[in-house]
């Protein structure tokens, strides 16, 4: 397991959890703190308590998901000082058995997940850097305890992360 990425994630999810519930997907840059301090010195103090191995995130404010994450991450690409990146967004879930009898047509499979009395929140986020090292971690809604993580928790994901590294 790779802790830097792990604690960067942690630590961008318990920002956007200060936030509260029922946020818009969110982008993160991962840099080495070290790397952050050597070009921001003035930074060094708030910076302090970070591992200098480490990442630090640093929000990117105008991103903007849209309807179409996948498209939306498509148009990114980091420059060489970026070490890596993260995203934050939240989705409905349903068990397995209850997605059986969903509607085909996306808006209405909404609705009916969105209605659905089995329905479960996460909080995911998920980052990659750029020499191929991914993790996730998952907070369930209501649920306040111990993250869920695993590097594979959502691939599809990670890999459109990975690109825009490319």
């Amino acid at each position: 397991m790779d802790e830097a990425l792990l604690a960067a994630l942690i630590e961008v999810e318990r920002h956007v959890g200060q936030l509260g519930w029922d946020q818009p997907a969110r982008l993160f840059a991962l840099v080495r703190t070290a790397d952050l301090i050597a070009a921001e010195p003035h930074l060094a103090e708030h910076l302090g308590a970070a591992a200098p191995d480490g990442f630090s995130s640093v929000e990117q404010d105008q991103f903007h998901a849209g309807e179409d994450l996948g498209e939306a991450l498509a148009r990114i690409a980091w420059p060489p000082a970026v070490s890596g990146c993260a995203l934050s967004l939240e989705r409905a879930f349903l068990p397995a058995d209850a997605e059986a009898g969903l509607p085909a047509d996306p808006s209405a499979a909404a609705d009916a997940v969105a209605a659905h009395p089995e329905r479960m929140d996460l909080r995911v986020v998920v980052g990659v850097t750029r020499d191929g090292r991914r993790h996730g971690v998952a907070r369930v809604r209501g649920e306040d305890g111990d993250l869920l993580s695993a590097p594979d928790l959502v691939p599809a994901l990670a890999q459109a992360l990975a690109h825009t590294l490319d």
